[in-house]
């Protein structure tokens, strides 16, 4: 065969298998859209995506500009492509984006279709280096916190509340019903609403009216490459809500809310639907801004289970690790790892594990209301200049049970603090604390702590405060120079405390009471 014919058929075969994946491409400017930022291509965009669908799917693309666009829905087996430079603006009428089943706020609901919507579709994607811009300012009135229009956001918002009392107590709602409670319930940026096979890829997505990016009750979720950068109410980067089989990865963060947050269903509507959140798997991310890093809950009442996260850098964040839940939601929470975190300058608490999210009340009995978290595991972390190191809460009538620390540095205004657990181990852990001792455990059943210690002298704290503990044994724990007390155990002696190993010389009152044997 001559050369011109060998490579004529090299790059006919390249070429077939470069096209092969993602099928035709459909140019959205081909269909009408004008990337000029204020003509309106909702229709255009919309004739461009039923062409990719009637030919069995593809790639809808769009060039380079700036496209004002209402909601698009999305179907099986396209792919939007954005190029650098496309930048895709959500209309800020309502009009423009239809009602479409949805949760808000994880009770079901109907909403405006946020700007990128697909309903029980499979095999979709959004891709390229371009940009989705929900023009959120237009929308984020809505939550009745601007003064200037808080009593035109009120009526839509006491509808909701009429709304959300007849959902919890059971009652069928439509879309009828929610015509103009939704002017109250801000969209999400995009949504994919009982999807198989999402992947979100190298993209930017930025100011959302609501949570940026929102997979609900899907199967196959892929989120890789993204930059989520949002600053208005309720800005949560991404919502994993009642879905199984979920990768995050290499995602950047700065958002005006949660970054990565964990939810299953809010309350008895929550516990109807009973779709749980599990097998997810969270790495290789950064987070600048957010009131949580990783979160989870804190609605939790369709159960969550089966989440790791790791490798992450959280700087700035109100919290680096969150899982909250209350009396009320009820849910199982099990089987977290996050592993190999370095959390910095936590303006609340670097970790924060609660059951009381809402503060605590008086004990109720246990019941579906309840909440239960179970079998936590956190390790290879650096804490550093945390306002609170750890809080750990659960409820008097149902300890969180099971949590095991490995290897952490943590420094940190004020320390490791736990209460209403069953089963705890902190292993390899050290806290320095400048304000109050470094540990305090109360109503705890079962702890160890091997190889717990602090740089920094406590003179007017115990390093270890135990009230109301049992089942302990402390061992390969030293006292740093210059430390008052390093272990005091208030309310009398525990029944089971062994110590052994231990080298508490250079603290004054190495125990206290001193008749504790150590």
């Amino acid at each position: 065969m001559k050369l011109s014919l060998l490579l004529a058929a090299l790059i006919g075969l390249c070429s077939a298998a470069a096209a092969a994946p993602g099928g035709p491409a459909f140019n959205v400017r081909d269909y009408g859209a004008v990337p000029d930022g204020s003509t309106k291509s909702t229709a255009a965009i919309a004739r461009a995506v039923a062409a990719c669908s009637a030919a069995g799917g593809g790639t809808v693309h769009f060039p380079a500009g700036r496209y004002l666009t209402g909601s698009i829905q999305l179907e099986s087996n396209i792919t939007l492509d954005l190029d650098a430079g496309a930048v895709l603006l959500y209309s800020p009428d309502p009009a423009d984006s239809p009602l479409v089943p949805s949760r808000w706020e994880c009770t079901n609901a109907w909403i405006h279709a946020p700007l990128i919507y697909a309903n029980g579709k499979e095999n979709i994607a959004i891709v390229g280096r371009g940009t989705l811009n929900g023009q959120g300012e237009n929308w984020w009135w809505r939550n009745g916190k601007t003064p200037a229009r808080a009593a035109e956001a009120k009526p839509a918002h006491d509808a909701w509340l009429r709304l959300y009392d007849r959902i919890e107590a059971g009652e069928k709602t439509t879309a009828k019903d929610f015509e103009f409670a939704a002017e109250y319930l801000r969209p999400t940026l995009i949504e994919a609403y009982g999807c198989r096979n999402v992947l979100i890829d190298g993209v930017t997505v930025t100011n959302s009216p609501f949570w940026i990016l929102h997979p609900l009750y899907c199967e196959n979720v892929v989120v890789r490459g993204v930059r989520f950068i949002s600053w208005g109410p309720n800005g949560d980067g991404i919502d994993v809500d009642s879905c199984r089989d979920v990768r995050i990865s290499d995602c950047f963060f700065t958002t005006g809310d949660d970054c990565i947050v964990i939810k299953s269903g809010r309350d008895a509507d929550g516990r109807r639907t009973a779709r749980p959140t599990e097998h997810v798997a969270i790495t290789n991310c950064v987070m600048y801004k957010g009131h949580g890093a990783i979160v989870i809950g804190s609605e939790t009442s369709g159960d969550i289970r089966n989440v790791v996260a790791s490798n992450i850098v959280a700087k700035g964040t109100d919290r680096g690790i969150r899982i909250k839940s209350m009396y009320g939601r009820g849910g199982v929470v099990e089987n977290v790892r996050c592993d190999n975190f370095v959390i910095e300058d936590a303006l609340v608490e670097a970790i924060e594990v609660t059951t009381s999210y809402e503060g605590k009340s008086a004990p109720q009995p246990v019941s579906e209301k309840t909440p239960i978290f179970r079998n936590f595991s956190f390790s290879n972390l650096t804490i550093v200049n945390a306002r609170r190191v750890a809080s750990i809460d659960g409820l008097a009538e149902k300890a969180i049970e099971n949590l095991r620390f490995t290897d952490i540095c943590a420094t940190g205004t004020s320390g490791f603090m736990c209460s209403a657990v069953n089963s705890i181990e902190l292993h390899s852990v050290r806290v320095d604390a400048t304000n109050g001792g470094a540990f305090c455990f109360e109503q705890v059943r079962g702890l160890v702590l091997d190889q717990v210690t602090t740089r920094t002298p406590q003179t007017a704290s115990p390093v270890v405060r135990l009230a109301d503990v049992d089942g302990i044994w402390i061992q390969g724990c030293q006292a740093a120079a210059g430390t008052k007390t390093f272990l005091q155990v208030d309310g009398g002696v525990p029944r089971h405390l062994k110590l052994s190993g231990n080298d508490l010389s250079e603290a004054a009152n190495p125990v206290l009471p001193a008749d504790i044997s150590h």
